[in-house]
């Protein structure tokens, strides 16, 4: 397997419906691939609005099963056609009564590979997810993909360090943390955390956020998505703060072990002394 992996994220503006938003992601996972890109990302709930700044029941309908349902199908075709690796982050239902924030993780083959679902579920202004989304309930998986070891962390989930340590325990080399967020509200984190994170954890970081404004509400989705490496340096230029984007960057994976031999941070972890950690 190379070292150098070309991956790509997609921040994306609201069409208005389900098909053109589909159809455009597609398109532009189709550049990518143009463009020697061999893994891709989509944003949080990436086929839907953010339908998360209103409470009402109407919004339900946006839910399909995962894996069986219309949006993980058709991206495995698309993985199938491009021969890369997807991370699809849907609204999924599970049974009636069972609805979780999830990412679907598809193989440069279109095989299924699972899903992660959304730990940390926030309830705030113009953040009213607890009314739509269980807390997820399937661990911290990392999936052994055609390009290496990827691992999934949504939005809100990125406040919390422990998720990000238990993906670099799992093996991750690249996590992806598809987001909706806006910019009065945590734009100043945005550049921070995601950085800190690859840096404690010594491993590539995807940050994508939405961009623009949509119909249910007037959060302002700021963009500015990007890559960042184990030593907390953005790889490449960082994305538009207005406008939507495709990024296709260059990830050195040799970096990971270069970094972890230098820094040595999980040689020096201490778990014995952490039991405090886990407490209620």
């Amino acid at each position: 397997m190379a070292n150098v992996v070309r991956a790509a994220l997609v921040q994306a503006t609201w069409t208005g419906d389900t098909e053109s938003m589909v159809a455009k992601h597609e398109e532009h996972a189709r550049e990518a691939a143009r463009r020697g890109a061999k893994v891709i990302g989509f944003q949080e709930v990436f086929n839907a609005p953010y339908f998360c700044q209103v409470q009402e029941p109407e919004h339900y309908r946006w839910a399909e099963p995962v894996p069986d349902g219309p949006t993980v199908r058709r991206m495995q075709n698309l993985a199938r056609e491009t021969g890369m690796v997807i991370v699809v982050p849907v609204f999924e239902i599970e049974q009636s009564g069972f609805y979780y924030n999830t990412a679907a993780v598809i193989d440069a083959d279109g095989s299924y590979l699972g899903k992660y679902r959304k730990h940390h579920i926030p309830q705030v202004k113009g953040f009213w997810e607890k009314y739509y989304f269980k807390p997820g309930n399937a661990g911290w998986p990392v999936f052994d993909t055609a390009v290496g070891k990827v691992g999934v962390y949504i939005c809100y989930d990125r406040h919390f360090p422990e998720g990000w340590r238990q993906l670099g325990l799992n093996g991750a080399q690249l996590v992806y943390n598809p987001s909706a967020t806006h910019r009065g509200l945590s734009s100043h984190l945005w550049r921070l955390e995601q950085p800190a994170a690859a840096v404690a954890n010594e491993y590539f970081v995807a940050a994508i956020n939405r961009v623009g404004v949509e119909e249910y509400g007037d959060n302002d989705f700021y963009g500015t998505s990007y890559f960042v490496d184990p030593r907390g340096q953005f790889v490449g230029e960082v994305a538009s703060d207005s406008k939507e984007e495709l990024l296709v960057r260059d990830l050195d994976f040799a970096v990971i072990e270069e970094v972890r031999q230098l820094w040595a941070f999980y040689r020096d972890r201490r778990p014995d002394a952490y039991e405090g950690l886990v407490q209620p």
